[in-house]
């Protein structure tokens, strides 16, 4: 069996290298579902959630509702100290997911103000407290994902400490929070993080096919695959993906984006109610991007204000 086909093992979980990783506003339940249709083993995310949300009774409805067909599961999670993590935890381990995330990684202005995501690697000592609490009320694999430091790197000595602390495994965006996606990541800093831990380190950056994720395996040697932006409106990635390391081509044909893009739609407003209808015009752009009347089918679609309209416009322009 070559590497790409073994599978990485978080805790007491295996689950393949190509792992869907957490996008805000995008990785909710419709979904992971519909990535489901095509990946069934591959790891998912949630969107990132803060330990306190999850305490209230709207923030934590939505974001603790999903099916079983959605595991094996990550539930990714915020923090700027150690309170409200017990509390937190037990609700959603009690919801049935397979593992829970902490976010140390994400560049956001809203997310760092508050000293969470990236902002805590700047602060190791609250990033300890941090870490040894999910630890201490944790049996589920916990695992934790950076970046490459926030204004200085300092990616080696985090990735240390969260190994120290017990983790189960750990995602690397080789970039500064100052970066945030812009420039190139820093490969030699994702090496020097992989060769020097012992638990499964996965990649999080510029990784959107089979191609780039070998050069990445070639300059680092990691573990694993977070796909993030490159899943977007594409819920097939995944299989695509490991499809390409088996030498195998995957293509997907108008007839198919069509019926994706309705089952997209459908399971929005079995999840969200008529909400859904307005949340998946966010998705549109990217079904008909590269069509050559996109213009016209965005102008037309984002005004829509019912499902019939929606239906009756892609089955138009993609049928």
């Amino acid at each position: 069996m070559s590497f790409w086909q073994e599978d990485i093992k978080i805790g007491n979980i295996y689950v393949p290298r190509f792992i869907g990783g957490p996008l805000d506003g995008i990785t909710d339940a419709p979904f992971r579902q519909l990535v489901r249709g095509f990946s069934t083993r591959e790891l998912l995310y949630t969107e990132m959630r803060h330990v306190r949300s999850i305490l209230t009774p709207m923030g934590g409805h939505l974001a603790l509702k999903f099916e079983q067909m959605e595991r094996p599961l990550s539930f990714q999670v915020s923090a700027s100290s150690d309170d409200c993590i017990e509390a937190a935890c037990e609700k959603i381990v009690a919801a049935g997911v397979d593992i829970i995330d902490l976010n140390v990684g994400c560049p956001a202005k809203n997310v760092i103000s508050s000293c969470c995501g990236s902002a805590l690697m700047a602060h190791p000592d609250q990033l300890e407290k941090i870490l040894k609490k999910f630890r201490s009320c944790l049996d589920i694999p916990f695992t934790v994902k950076i970046r490459a430091g926030f204004k200085e790197k300092n990616a080696l000595d985090i990735a240390k400490l969260v190994q120290d602390c017990g983790a189960d495994a750990i995602a690397i965006h080789p970039r500064l929070q100052t970066q945030k996606f812009a420039g190139l990541p820093d490969y030699e800093i994702a090496a020097q993080v992989k060769k020097a831990l012992q638990i499964p380190v996965i990649f999080s950056g510029n990784v959107v096919n089979f191609k780039t994720a070998q050069l990445t395996y070639d300059r680092t040697g990691v573990d694993g695959f977070l796909i993030g932006r490159g899943i977007w409106a594409k819920p097939w990635k995944l299989l695509e993906m490991a499809e390409n390391a088996a030498g195998r081509e995957y293509h997907v044909s108008q007839a198919m984006l069509l019926q994706v893009a309705l089952k997209h739609l459908q399971l929005m407003i079995d999840h969200y109610g008529p909400k859904g209808l307005y949340c998946f015009r966010k998705h549109l752009p990217f079904y008909i991007k590269g069509h050559p009347s996109a213009s016209a089918m965005r102008s037309k679609l984002v005004v829509s204000t019912s499902q019939e309209e929606i239906v009756q416009g892609l089955i138009e322009f993609l049928g």
